[in-house]
C-alpha cells in the first residue's frame, strides 16, 4: 500500500493549479473546452505555438504530458 506522501505526488509538483485553464479561457473562450470541462488537446497545441512566455510553454508541454497519462 503506497504511503500518503506517495499518494499524491503530482499534485505537489504542479505549482500553479489552474493556470493553463486560465490561460486557456483568456486566450480562446468557451470553445477550448470539451462539455466535461478538460481542455482539448488541439487547442493547446495551437496555445503552444503562440504562447511567448517560457513559463506558459512548459505548464503547456506538462499538460500534454499528463494529458497523456
Amino acid at each position: 500500500m503506497a504511503k500518503k506522501k506517495e499518494k499524491r505526488w503530482i499534485q505537489k509538483a504542479i505549482k500553479r493549479p489552474g493556470r493553463v485553464k486560465e490561460y486557456m479561457r483568456k486566450r480562446f473562450g468557451k470553445k477550448a473546452f470539451n462539455k466535461d470541462g478538460t481542455i482539448k488537446v488541439s487547442y493547446i497545441k495551437k496555445a503552444l505555438k503562440t504562447a511567448r512566455s517560457k513559463s506558459i510553454k512548459s505548464a503547456l508541454n506538462l499538460a500534454l504530458r499528463l494529458k497523456k497519462m
